[in-house]
């Protein structure tokens, strides 16, 4: 690699710039939204932000830009823009003070995916001029609505999923303005917890500000804005030869959602990927009407997500800027599940994000080799949200949790079991913190056996919750798609294992639930168990070796009945024999 590189610059004539340079500001830059999400974690109130980390930040320079995204949760991406891209619109670079700092979380009004994401953006100005731009948002327990957690499948619009927030004035020239976050605040089941992450979230960016600041005092604001231009165009140039080294091409792949949150048929998520010289085109022509349930995606949200699966599949190691968006064409048909016409309910848009990245990567096996493929994981947003009086204080608790299960086998390697996968990054609640802070029990934490689809190359398992109530009154929703249809598995592969949803199991009135129930009351000792999807196999079961399912025996994660039915009776006896030598 020659020391300095060719680079365009404004005046259109060829620059040059050091890439040893470039990747040390890159990560000079990342260590600074790093350093904010840390300051978010350790001094948030909630479980929700404080244990599962449900958070993520990012910087972004005055005309909107994304210049750095801590690795936090892909699916942040689109409200961050979208609440950066709202304050650009509604306000003047010359109207905003030194001092301020902004609020929203609407779909429709400012750019977010559903009402529990607050996004706080704060602005960072250098000698008396705006030039960048500390963002994060914070996935709150509640901000009220008709169902405790404020995301419901069978809400039908989003003024059923809670407080709608446009973009607002939260900080005004240093000062926080109280009343803001007290209407926030009262408008959910948890009010202090609102008013004490609101303002850790408004410190954090305060925390990005500080460091930027010093950034530029040690390197000069020309020398960064030129560091800006040079990451975000190798960015893009990078993403592209990436594309064109794929070479042109379509292909085209099939997701369902179980339903559409209030019953009915399956509803289809259609991708298809095009790829034209170093252009990449995904279009969602052939997917499911709007839903009359909250499964709908806003545009953010399908922005980030199509983000994610490209760099997922073209370039794991591509910095997350602006750069790589400039590559990429969105096509979502109005009026469909995928782009929703206001005021459809948006709250369950994880849930289709999960299969709308599923659709982008089986779309992608049309395009790559077989080393680069994925078989389909659980492609789904397994949660559970418990609800009831709370006997730490006055008042009410929400317990919000999404859960991992099966990603998908790959080339030469089985599946990761029990793991978030595509657009979610969180940690799970461990028993002792979720025990600690509600009046609930866990009284299973486990992998589901059998639950990985065969192949020669085994998918990833689901994971087991089972929460027991220890008071009256509590308030249980359990939700999980790849009830009906499994994940696929891919040349040959089995599919994964099907989600459940179980009330009670184990006593006289255990019985199964439907995926999509609202809510259900239950009483002290009464418990909700939801056991996840499986992710498909790779390659057929009749290429797994005798030594890895004998593993996998030890290890409890298949049974030797599901070995005789998937593998063959010739290859349980060959992996029992491994095992008794």
């Amino acid at each position: 690699m020659t020391a300095m590189t060719e680079r365009e610059a404004g005046s259109g004539a060829p620059a040059m710039f050091d890439p040893i340079a470039m990747e040390v500001f890159s990560n000079r830059l990342l260590t600074i939204t790093e350093e904010m999400g840390n300051t978010l974690v350790r001094a948030s109130f909630s479980p929700n932000i404080k244990e599962r980390k449900d958070c993520s930040v990012a910087l972004f320079d005055y005309r909107g830009r994304l210049i750095s995204q801590a690795a936090h949760i892909p699916m942040h991406l689109g409200s961050l823009a979208g609440g950066v891209e709202t304050l650009l619109k509604e306000y003047k670079l010359e109207d905003i003070a030194e001092g301020d700092a902004f609020m929203c979380n609407d779909a429709y009004l400012a750019g977010g995916t559903h009402a529990p994401d607050i996004t706080i953006v704060t602005p960072i100005f250098c000698d008396g001029k705006l030039r960048f731009f500390a963002a994060n948002i914070g996935h709150h327990s509640d901000v009220g609505g008709s169902t405790p957690g404020s995301v419901s499948p069978t809400a039908r619009t989003v003024f059923d999923e809670g407080l709608r927030i446009p973009l607002v004035k939260v900080v005004s020239k240093g000062d926080i303005l109280k009343d803001i976050l007290n209407l926030v605040a009262h408008n959910s089941r948890e009010p202090m917890d609102r008013i004490v992450d609101l303002k850790v979230q408004i410190a954090a960016n305060e925390r990005g500000k500080r460091l930027m600041l010093d950034l530029v005092a040690q390197e000069g604001l020309e020398s960064i804005e030129r560091s800006v231009e040079d990451i975000l165009g190798y960015t893009e140039r990078r993403l592209r030869g990436r594309i064109a080294d794929v070479g042109d091409g379509s292909g085209t792949f099939t997701t369902w959602l179980d339903d559409d949150g209030l019953g009915g048929d399956a509803v289809p998520i259609q991708a298809t990927v095009t790829i034209k010289g170093d252009r990449l085109t995904v279009d969602f022509e052939g997917s499911g009407r709007q839903a009359r349930g909250g499964y709908n995606m806003p545009a953010s949200a399908m922005n980030a997500s199509v983000y994610y699966v490209v760099k997922t599949m073209l370039d794991p190691d591509l910095i997350a800027n602006d750069g790589m968006f400039r590559a990429i064409e969105i096509k979502t048909p109005p009026g469909t599940i995928t782009n929703p016409d206001f005021p459809a309910a948006v709250g369950m848009r994880s849930a289709t994000a999960q299969p709308v990245c599923g659709a982008i990567i089986g779309a992608f096996s049309a395009l790559l080799p077989e080393e680069r493929l994925l078989a389909a994981s659980n492609d789904a947003m397994p949660a559970i949200v418990v609800s009831g009086k709370s006997r730490r204080r006055a008042g009410a608790y929400v317990y919000v949790e999404t859960i991992g299960g099966g990603a998908g086998a790959r080339y030469n390697e089985d599946g990761v079991d029990g793991t978030h996968v595509h657009i979610t990054n969180s940690s799970n609640l461990p028993a002792e913190a979720l025990e600690n802070e509600y009046p609930l029990l866990v009284e299973e934490y486990s992998l589901v056996p059998d639950s990985g689809g065969p192949g020669k190359y085994r998918g990833g398992m689901g994971i087991a919750r089972q929460i027991r109530a220890l008071d009256d009154e509590t308030f249980v929703y359990a939700s999980t798609e790849r009830t009906k249809i499994a994940a696929e598995g891919v040349l040959g592969g089995g599919d994964g294992g099907l989600g459940h949803i179980i009330r009670n199991r184990g006593q006289a009135s255990e019985r199964e639930m439907p995926s999509n129930q609202p809510g259900q009351p239950i009483r002290a000792g009464e418990s909700m168990r939801l056991e996840t999807p499986g992710a498909g196999g790779f390659g057929p079961p009749e290429q797994r070796s005798a030594e890895a399912i004998a593993r996998d025996l030890v290890g409890g994660k298949v049974s030797a009945a599901a070995v005789e039915r998937d593998y063959g009776a010739a290859k349980l006896a060959e992996a029992q024999k491994l095992l008794a030598s």
